[in-house]
């Protein structure tokens, strides 16, 4: 690195705009990151996303993936976007206000490798962080992955992946504050146990709320049964329709799906003939359009099951 001390201290000064506010390490590899801007929050809806940065002049995070910077990267920075992530409740156990006041929350983990042979370049900073650093973070708040067209008696379904979970989050906490009379029915699918960061919150809201049901869904710490299973096999197992307490009504149902695109499973939309077809792993998606429901393909699409694209 050829950038010197005061270089360093210049460029922070200059590209960066908000403060760590407070942050929590699940356990290395997993956090919760609050993030307070110098200027007020714009007005945003719970599910939207935001970006993060920090300067390739960062140090990064030992043991992750060597990087090659060229000189003139040097001075960029790394950024991400990163779906705003909430804890629900507030500091008094009580559900919290439908948005944050002066700082966002962020669920995010470490991505320590690539296969692509590129390494990733913002999350080995992002954990080399500690309360009080300067970084970057977006003013401009925006996605179409929202609650706005979920009534009050809807059942409403958050299905994810890894911290695919942090806008569901959000979402939870606005559908809590305002009083949603629907089932609320949640699912987070990881690799290992430790993976749910929000485990402990989502039992107890369920065993608190007669109307909120969360399924957390591991493939490698496996239950007594000794089975993995994923996201689709709760909807083909009727796991959901139980948790329901009758059959998911596409008139009255809203799906909301984010994390690993395999999970996801979104049509391709053919160039020549306009026609969609599914991937060949079967997604949730298929599964659903099977049984009447719609994947919804744009901001003024009739669907009732809403996706976040982007993954990284």
């Amino acid at each position: 690195m050829s950038i010197t001390p005061d270089q360093v201290s210049d460029l922070r000064i200059q590209r960066y705009n908000s403060t760590v506010h407070q942050l929590t390490k699940l356990h290395s590899d997993l956090m919760v990151l609050r993030v307070k801007p110098d200027h007020p929050l714009r007005p945003h809806k719970p599910g939207q996303y935001t970006l993060l940065g920090l300067g390739n002049w960062e140090p990064r995070l030992p043991g992750t993936q060597d990087e090659t910077l060229q000189e003139a990267d040097e001075v960029k920075l790394a950024r991400r976007s990163y779906s705003i992530s909430s804890s629900v409740l507030n500091n008094q156990g009580l559900v919290g206000e439908p948005q944050h006041k002066d700082w966002l929350e962020f669920y995010i983990v470490l991505v320590r490798e690539t296969n692509s042979g590129k390494a990733p370049s913002l999350t080995p900073r992002l954990f080399m962080l500690r309360e009080g650093d300067r970084l970057f973070m977006g003013d401009k708040i925006t996605g179409a992955y929202n609650l706005d067209k979920v009534s009050t008696d809807d059942t409403v379904i958050f299905l994810s992946t890894g911290t695919g979970e942090a806008p569901h989050n959000y979402m939870l906490q606005q559908l809590l504050h305002q009083g949603h009379k629907g089932q609320i029915l949640a699912a987070c699918c990881v690799r290992n146990k430790k993976d749910l960061g929000f485990l402990d919150l989502h039992q107890s809201l369920a065993q608190k709320l007669p109307n909120y049901h969360y399924f957390p869904l591991t493939t490698r710490d496996l239950d007594a049964s000794g089975r993995k299973r994923y996201i689709q096999d709760l909807i083909k197992d009727g796991d959901l329709d139980k948790a329901n307490g009758s059959p998911l009504d596409p008139a009255k149902t809203h799906v909301f799906l984010c994390g690993n695109p395999a999970m996801i499973g979104v049509p391709e939309k053919n160039r020549e003939t306009g026609e969609y077809s599914y991937p060949k792993t079967e997604g949730v998606i298929e599964i659903l359009e099977k049984r009447g429901f719609k994947a919804d393909k744009g901001h003024h699409d009739s669907g009732n099951i809403h996706f976040e694209e982007y993954w990284s």
